[in-house]
């Protein structure tokens, strides 16, 4: 927001030196961006945070100038006196949840021309482009109050007679088209908030004006429009036509409810003076009436509490009154006040604190004030993301973060968790992304391709975040996922879902079953189960994965459910005795049908080892029709044993051993190779 301090002038006695307001602002929350001297004026660029667009006009920053120094804030009240008969012909508003608020004045005879210089000189030193002194005033009401206004031609609306012509705020019908008055068409989306007359759109509120109704040098009668617009539907018309104009930036904001009437006021008051004309007695007005909301109540004690430092009563009671506070109680330790209309944002008691903290000044608190803290303990959402980030970064792996909305091509490469369409958004936040992810897989196989394409050499990444599943008739079911990509293969990558679990849990079983994902080598793929219920999956890209995803070398992905491990998350560490007593190791190459898993092969290993078992580790897989039979596989694998009490006889091994290979012969017709 740019200021001028000429015109600031008007409305606050301002201190003499420019470095005093520039820092003392900076300090209360406008910060100082820049200084420009334009002309024999002065530019402050002070920037002004989302919650404040009070401060997105002259006298909102000569509002805070006069609270911080102490002085007369010197606004007037517009008086136009209407001096015509009639005024707009009608006015309908069919989509109030879009439009609380419309008015409009009708000034009849107008003459268009060029703005006074003192008018002009003052835009320019905004960088506002100078047009003539209609528009020019609108522009000027806009900068000096913050409430937007458009000034429409009303002989150019659909009509013959003034009594015919209507302003009728709608939604706009699919398809329809609108040229706005930088004379470019635009095809509307359905439900746009538009200001149309009886046959079509002339503009898009809160947008930008259109160009069969703007205001030129032929102008006589001018309807000046003043209203207020839902800031949502504002940013997603911006937004989906790139119009972002000073009007659009404040009502995405909010507008002050009860500036509405006297910016318009203000510019009929301004266009009878430079523009001449007769102001028509009739006001078209359609909408809320401002309610106040309900007082806020600031108890002393808090003060103290929060900052640290105790604020005198009559000072907290004065800061607040000049912001424009209405005080309706105070007590020896507390105060209610009702905010006014321009701070939507004042709704809660650390509002208050934070405003008399401002305005008091932060350089009175001291370094060393005491402030009371209360103890608060981490979720264990945030416990098990903190050991899974741990694991994986102790891993070699980098945390990417990508976007929720992703291209529609991209959805159907692989679904594990939802085959149901996915949900849209109004406006794609980037070209064609405008689908909520249901797997974040694809945007982590982008974000590897963008890394190849950089030639980088090592592309180990993760992801934590949300994925939108729909449901019917109810809003989408936000999971919580972990994906990892990675180009190590599948067992490398199997071995680090492994260590993220065990980080996470302790005693869950994860357990490895067929998968059938096109994208996935069947071959180097599997689902994961957590004690029987599904965890997610792991494998490596097919040559049809690489090729969709345009990848030039191989990589193994893995998704899981993140839900389910805090589910079962076991985060209290615990210590077990070392066992003094030496391992002891068998090998064992068991051939089994082609059909049976090694994940089978190792769940019957570990229930047949029983409490001597103390690792188990696959070695290969050994496939030879010759040697062995058609449809046959041999599996190596080596099992560790170890006994807390004594060491382990060569007997005692054989026979965990031989164990093992009736546990495996019995339940899956596997043979002991010689």
């Amino acid at each position: 927001m740019i200021v001028s301090l000429d015109w600031l002038k008007e409305y606050v006695e301002l201190p003499k030196d420019l470095d005093e307001l520039t820092l003392k602002l900076t300090l209360t929350g406008l910060n100082l961006e820049g200084v420009e001297q334009v002309g024999s004026d002065t530019g402050v660029d002070l920037e002004v945070t989302s919650n404040r667009p009070d401060c997105l006009g002259h006298i909102g920053v000569a509002r805070e100038v006069a609270v911080i120094w102490d002085r007369e804030l010197k606004v007037e009240e517009p008086q136009p006196k209407p001096t015509g008969q009639g005024g707009l012909g009608q006015l309908e508003v069919e989509c109030p949840q879009l439009c609380p608020r419309y008015t409009a004045r009708l000034i009849r005879g107008v003459k268009v021309g060029p703005s006074p210089e003192w008018l002009a000189n003052r835009l320019r030193t905004l960088g506002i482009a100078v047009i003539n002194n209609v528009v020019d005033i609108t522009n000027y009401v806009l900068f000096e109050c913050g409430q937007p206004l458009h000034a429409f031609d009303v002989n150019k609306l659909s009509g013959a007679k003034l009594a015919d012509k209507k302003i009728v705020v709608r939604e706009s019908t699919k398809g329809e088209k609108f040229t706005a008055i930088d004379h470019k068409e635009y095809e509307l989306a359905e439900g746009t908030c538009v200001i149309a007359d009886g046959e079509k759109a002339v503009a898009l509120a809160g947008v930008m004006g259109g160009a069969d109704t703007e205001v030129s040098e032929a102008t006589v009668d001018v309807l000046i429009e003043a209203a207020d617009f839902a800031p949502l539907s504002v940013r997603n018309t911006a937004r989906r036509h790139h119009l972002h104009s000073p009007s659009s930036y404040r009502f995405e904001r909010g507008v002050d409810p009860l500036g509405i009437d006297w910016a318009s006021r203000r510019a009929c008051e301004l266009i009878l003076e430079l523009a001449g004309g007769e102001l028509c007695e009739t006001i078209a007005d359609s909408g809320e009436t401002y309610e106040k909301p309900e007082p806020v109540k600031l108890r002393f004690e808090q003060i103290k509490r929060v900052l640290g430092i105790a604020v005198p009563v009559e000072q907290v009671q004065k800061i607040l009154t000049d912001l424009g506070c209405e005080e309706t109680h105070i007590c020896d330790h507390c105060i209610k006040v009702i905010a006014p209309s321009w701070r939507a944002d004042l709704t809660r008691e650390i509002d208050l604190i934070e405003e008399v903290a401002r305005i008091f000044g932060y350089e009175q608190i001291p370094e060393d004030a005491g402030v009371r803290m209360v103890a608060s303990q981490r979720t264990q959402q945030d416990r098990v993301q903190d050991r899974i980030r741990m694991t994986l970064v102790a891993a070699g792996f980098y945390e990417a973060m990508t976007l929720s909305a992703v291209d529609e091509t991209t959805i159907d490469a692989i679904q594990p968790w939802s085959q149901a369409e996915p949900l849209r958004v109004s406006t794609p936040v980037l070209r064609r992304a405008d689908c909520l992810r249901q797997t974040l897989v694809p945007s982590l196989l982008a974000s590897r391709l963008h890394n190849e394409k950089a030639s980088n050499p090592t592309i180990e990444l993760f992801e934590i975040a949300n994925v939108y599943l729909p449901q019917s008739g109810e809003l989408p079911q936000q999971k919580r996922l972990l994906a990892i990509t990675s180009g190590g293969g599948y067992l490398e990558l199997k071995g680090v879902v492994e260590a993220v679990v065990g980080a996470a849990t302790r005693n869950a079983h994860l357990e490895v079953t067929p998968a059938d994902f096109e994208l996935l080598d069947s071959q180097r793929s599997g689902l994961l189960q957590l004690d029987g219920k599904p965890l997610g999956y792991v494998g490596e890209l097919s040559d049809a994965g690489l090729e969709r995803s345009e990848l030039r070398h191989g990589c193994s992905v893995a998704e899981i459910d993140v839900d389910l491990l805090i589910e079962a998350a076991q985060l209290v560490v615990t210590a077990e005795p070392l066992s003094p007593y030496p391992a002891v190791s068998r090998d064992l190459n068991i051939v089994v049908d082609e059909s049976v898993c090694w994940a089978d092969v190792e769940r019957l290993t570990a229930t047949a080892g029983g409490e001597l078992l103390e690792a188990i580790e696959y070695q290969e897989t050994y496939r030879d029709p010759k040697r062995l039979e058609a449809g046959k596989k041999s599996l190596l694998f080596s099992v560790q044993l170890r006994s807390d009490s004594a060491t382990l006889t060569s007997e005692q091994a054989d026979a965990v051993r031989d164990s093992i290979v009736a546990a495996l012969k019995k339940e899956v017709g596997g043979e002991l190779r010689a």
